[in-house]
C-alpha cells in the first residue's frame, strides 16, 4: 500500500484517545485545496457528483469520463495545497466494473492515470468481488462500499440498512467478504449504528461511516452538504458547518444589483490609456 494510504491502517489501530479519519467527498480543485488545508485525511471523488453538481436524480448516469475528469481536477487541487500528499480515492461508477476484464482494466487505468491512488467499488456480490480481485492483481488498492449503495438505488425499498437481525448478518458477511478479498477499507452507508460498530470491531480494514454512527474508524461527508451549499433540508446524517448557499446567494444578488445600478465595474475595476496615448489615438 502506498505511503499516503497508510492513514487508513494507522487509524484502524488507534487508541481510544486518538482521532478518527476525516474524509471529504468533492469534485473540484479549489474545494480540494481548501479541505486539504483544513486538515482532511483523505478525499473521495464520489459519483455523488451526479446528484450534487451534474443535476441528475441519482448516481446512475455518472460515467467514467465524468469521474476521470473530476479526479484530475481534485488531484491538481491537492498538489496546490499545503498538504500535497493527501490521498485521493475515486469511485468506479455504475457499469464501469461489471463488463469484461479488458473494460474493467481500461476504466481503472483511466482513473489511476488521472491521479487517484485507490478505487472504490459498491456492493459485495460475485461480479464486484471478481472486479476487486482483478484490480488487486493489477496492484490497485481498493475500497469497498456496503449498506445503502447509491448505484443500486433502483432496487432499494428502504434507505437505512441493518434494522433486522437477518439484514445485520448480511451486512457483516458482506464486510468480511470484502476484507477477505483484500480491501484496505470499506464505506458503511446508512446503516444502524449497532451493525456499523460490530463490523468495525470484527474487521481489520478501516471502516468509514456516512450515516452509520460514531463507532466507525472514520467519517465521510459530501463537501456541498457539510458546507451548506445545497437547497432544501439535508439528510439526517448530515451536519452543516456553514450556510454556504446563503452566503453565495447574497454575493450573487449584490453582483446583479450593482451591475444593474452601474456601480460595477467601478474605476478601480478597469484600465485606462495614459493621457498622451489617448490624445494621440483620438487625433489619428
Amino acid at each position: 500500500m502506498s505511503a499516503n494510504l497508510q492513514i487508513f491502517t494507522a487509524k484502524k489501530r488507534r487508541s481510544a484517545s486518538s482521532s478518527p479519519i476525516a474524509v471529504v467527498s468533492l469534485y473540484d480543485a479549489p474545494s480540494a485545496a481548501l479541505c486539504c488545508d483544513a486538515g482532511a485525511d483523505a478525499l473521495l471523488v464520489g459519483d455523488s457528483m451526479g446528484n450534487v453538481i451534474l443535476g441528475y436524480d441519482n448516481t446512475v448516469p455518472v460515467d467514467i469520463d465524468a469521474i476521470a475528469h473530476h479526479t484530475g481536477a481534485v488531484v491538481r487541487g491537492v498538489k496546490s495545497s499545503s498538504r500535497p500528499d493527501v490521498p485521493v480515492v475515486a469511485d468506479m461508477p455504475f457499469g464501469s466494473y461489471h463488463g469484461s476484464e479488458n473494460e474493467i482494466v481500461a476504466n481503472a487505468t483511466r482513473l489511476l492515470r488521472a491521479g487517484a491512488v485507490a478505487l472504490k467499488l459498491e456492493g459485495a456480490g460475485a461480479r464486484t468481488l471478481r472486479a476487486l480481485e482483478l484490480l488487486l492483481e493489477m496492484g490497485v488498492p481498493v475500497m469497498g462500499h456496503i449498506g445503502f449503495t447509491p448505484q443500486a438505488i433502483l432496487r432499494f425499498e428502504t434507505t437505512v440498512q441493518g434494522k433486522t437481525a437477518p439484514d445485520a448478518d448480511r451486512l457483516l458477511d458482506e464486510a468480511l467478504r470484502l476484507e477477505n478479498v483484500g480491501c484496505f477499507g470499506v464505506v458503511l452507508e446508512a446503516m444502524t449504528q449497532q451493525v456499523a460498530a460490530r463490523i468495525t470491531r470484527d474487521v481489520q480494514m478501516a471502516t468509514i461511516g456516512i450515516g452509520a454512527g460514531a463507532q466507525c474508524d472514520g467519517q465521510v461527508l459530501v463537501w456541498h452538504d457539510l458546507a451548506g451549499l445545497l437547497p432544501g433540508k439535508p439528510f439526517r446524517f448530515v451536519r452543516q458547518y456553514a450556510q454556504g448557499r446563503e452566503v453565495l446567494l447574497e454575493a450573487a444578488q449584490n453582483y446583479v444589483r450593482e451591475v444593474k445600478s452601474k456601480e460595477f465595474p467601478a474605476t478601480e475595476n478597469a484600465w485606462s490609456m495614459n493621457d498622451e496615448e489617448a490624445a494621440r489615438w483620438k487625433n489619428e
